[in-house]
């Protein structure tokens, strides 16, 4: 309700409620949403600023910096497959 103040009461009233249209329901359950992908273990040596500049990316993405790598990889050989 646009124009009330912080302390301005609401004032409810026993007025029908009005609904809108129903849409068809076009989620996929929740298990589709995350998809499991196969992966494999690997053991990777990078050069220390690298590793640096990958974790700081990730914190202020707030995601790991692992994924952010798998990412990064993933991109590439999306980019470049297998020429």
């Amino acid at each position: 309700m646009a124009g009330l103040g912080m302390n301005q009461k609401i004032k409810y009233t026993d007025e029908p409620i009005k609904l809108g249209k129903r849409l068809a329901d076009f989620l996929p359950p929740p298990a589709q949403l995350v998809r499991k992908e196969a992966t494999v273990k690997i053991t990777l040596e990078l050069n220390r600023h690298s590793l640096e500049v990958m974790r700081a990316h990730a914190k202020r993405q707030n995601v790991p910096y692992q994924r952010m790598l798998r990412q990064l990889v993933d991109e590439y050989a999306l980019k470049y497959p297998g020429d």
